[in-house]
């Protein structure tokens, strides 16, 4: 009878633990720290109102500010990933000053890319819309239609 129970024991196979990377949100902001675009994926973190995202923009451009000052090296581009123990916050500024934020997990390992691609998303179709006004709102069906299929749910596994 132990021979049996040494033979079931050793067919248990040990999995890894799954880590679960999340996307929880984008903003885009725009030169003077307005958010002009924010949605929402994952599930992961506090559920806010319009304005306290309003806030968060503001100040997240204020932070960004000075970090560009702050630099020993002389000119600097400012804070590009700002982490938390449950939270990271990446960060993408444009030639024109206008900035995506990527709100993920930890784990998180391709919002670099990410940001990137919902950058050239952003440029053809909000952009390039002759409807669009710069630095107000944005407003495009299209446009959210795309970052919905770059992101998804905002879940992956590994």
């Amino acid at each position: 009878m132990t021979g049996e129970g040494t033979k079931a024991a050793s067919a248990i196979t040990v999995l890894p633990p799954t880590i679960i990377m999340a996307i929880y949100g984008l903003w885009v902001i725009n030169k003077a720290g307005g958010l002009v675009y924010q949605r929402s994926f994952a599930d992961g973190l506090a559920q806010l109102t319009s304005n306290e995202y309003l806030v968060l923009a503001g100040t997240l451009h204020g932070i960004h500010a000075i970090t560009s000052r702050l630099s020993p090296m002389g000119s600097s581009s400012g804070a590009q990933v700002i982490e938390g123990e449950s939270f990271k916050m990446t960060i993408l500024l444009t030639p024109t000053g206008t900035k995506f934020v990527l709100l993920t997990s930890p784990a998180e390992t391709s919002a670099e890319a990410t940001l990137q691609k919902v950058y050239e998303v952003y440029a053809d179709d909000v952009m390039k819309n002759p409807f669009h006004t710069p630095e107000m709102p944005i407003r495009s069906e299209r446009f959210d239609s795309r970052i919905g299929i770059l992101i998804g749910n905002g879940l992956t596994t590994v």
